[in-house]
């Protein structure tokens, strides 16, 4: 996360839940499948990375209090919103996780990998930490829009030419600003699945937004929950 971001977090710290956490939004849809897949999996321990105030924290210890739930957020106003919200987060950012290899059974984020320039090594963070599942609630450029425009997109990022565009669309910048989210980049879910492919035994992604009723889930879904799943070693795997 840049400093200029952070600094963005710090100064909406205090009304970040009310423009942020909306009941019934893409990442509360998300959260509602995460529950469920745990349960599917019997998962034991999870990390949040990037918690903001703690929104899925508290939603899976009340949905699941069996689970042992934690969350770590590098901005410490954020931190603060969430202690006062009866959450406590760890100080620490996804490029630097605190924790041994396979710490948890599975580790997830909400919203937070299209505001990092490079989501990969936040990525390979969490795959080090997970022992067998990673979740990823967030945008997916190639749905936003019209579906001539998304079939654009896809092309254009098909045949390398993405980088070039985006510079081209931010005049240089490389990332927009808006004041509902600070400094974004242009991210989608499908950036991330070869990585989670290589990593795990299974990928697959759920729209958590309405989709276009189209063949081709890049362009259907502008935003969805990228889940990847290996095979552990030892019990507690239901499988399936």
């Amino acid at each position: 996360m840049t400093h200029r971001q952070q600094d963005y977090y710090a100064e909406t710290a205090p009304v970040y839940e009310s423009m942020h956490v909306q009941p019934g939004d893409a990442h509360f849809v998300a959260l509602e499948y995460v529950a469920a897949l745990l349960h599917v999996v019997r998962a034991h321990s999870i990390l949040d990375v990037g918690s903001g105030t703690g929104r899925a924290v508290r939603f899976l210890g009340q949905r699941c209090p069996e689970l042992q739930v934690q969350g770590v957020e590098p901005v410490d106003e954020l931190r603060k919103q969430a202690q006062a919200l009866g959450t406590v987060l760890r100080n620490a950012s996804g490029e630097h996780l605190p924790f041994h290899d396979g710490s948890f059974d599975i580790v997830m984020s909400f919203g937070l990998l299209h505001h990092v320039p490079d989501p990969a090594p936040i990525v390979a963070e969490m795959m080090r930490v997970a022992r067998f599942g990673i979740m990823i609630s967030d945008a997916n450029r190639f749905g936003q829009g019209s579906a001539a425009v998304g079939m654009l997109k896809l092309a254009i990022h098909r045949f390398g030419l993405w980088p070039t565009f985006e510079r081209l669309r931010t005049r240089g910048r490389g990332y927009m600003e808006s004041d509902g989210d600070g400094i974004f980049y242009s991210y989608s879910i499908f950036d991330s699945m070869p990585q989670l492919q290589a990593w795990s035994d299974r990928v697959f992604v759920i729209p958590t937004m309405p989709q276009k009723k189209l063949l081709l889930m890049q362009i259907a879904a502008p935003h969805g929950l990228l889940v990847a799943f290996r095979e552990p070693s030892g019990p507690g795997w239901a499988g399936f």
